[in-house]
């Protein structure tokens, strides 16, 4: 997934992803000069950041 995607999927800026992936909380393989996600790394990440509110 581009960054883009996953910013879109998250409902969150792009840069929030970009903060993500450059501080190691979000797994990504730079192609050039972008970076693509995995799906399943969203979700994990996603699933592992799940607050149960009180």
């Amino acid at each position: 997934m581009t960054v883009t995607e996953v910013a879109r999927l998250m409902r969150v800026s792009n840069m929030t992803v970009y903060r993500l992936i450059r501080s190691g909380s979000l797994g990504a393989v730079r192609v050039g000069n972008r970076y693509r996600v995995r799906s399943s790394d969203v979700h994990k990440y996603l699933d592992d950041s799940y607050v149960r509110a009180v």
